[in-house]
């Protein structure tokens, strides 16, 4: 496993005047997400601008309680963003981790296929039917008969 070799004096976290006292206010006021109250206290452990000793890593990674690759990760992502606020800021996420299988339309056949009538040999629609039909249908790759329940019941919508 490589590892990658830092250089103490590029990797040297120096904060200004206005950069210290919105760390600190970040991390003493309001209400915030612990991550990032976590994330600022740090880059204030690593500041070096008015010290003449500094905390070491380990003595950092005990008093926040963190590991050491984390202070390494938070200590370079503060030093590629370009201000504290786009440090001390969540990236939103642009599509969701995986994408919804249930669109509009998926909902509105399947949603038809229940209205409709039940398959010969069947008395009614059951849950885990409709999920095989639809399969069937190819109109999903596959779903789950939890999903077609969630679906029916956000429509109000009774199979009974």
């Amino acid at each position: 496993m490589l590892r990658k070799v830092y250089c103490m004096e590029n990797n040297v976290v120096m904060l200004n005047d206005v950069q210290r006292e919105r760390l600190e206010s970040f991390a003493k006021n309001g209400v915030h997400n612990a991550h990032l109250i976590t994330r600022a206290r740090v880059v204030l452990l690593l500041d070096r601008s008015q010290k003449k000793e500094h905390l070491r890593i380990t003595r950092i990674c005990e008093r926040v309680g963190i590991s050491r690759r984390a202070v390494y990760d938070i200590r370079d992502s503060f030093l590629k963003a370009a201000s504290v606020e786009e440090f001390l800021t969540r990236k939103k996420r642009e599509t969701p981790p995986v994408p919804p299988k249930i669109t509009g339309e998926v909902e509105a056949r399947i949603i038809a296929l229940a209205c409709s009538k039940a398959p010969e040999g069947h008395a009614r629609w059951t849950v885990r039917l409709l999920g095989k039909k639809a399969v069937e249908l190819k109109i999903v790759e596959s779903i789950g008969a939890t999903a077609i329940h969630g679906l029916l019941k956000k429509r109000n919508i009774s199979l009974t």
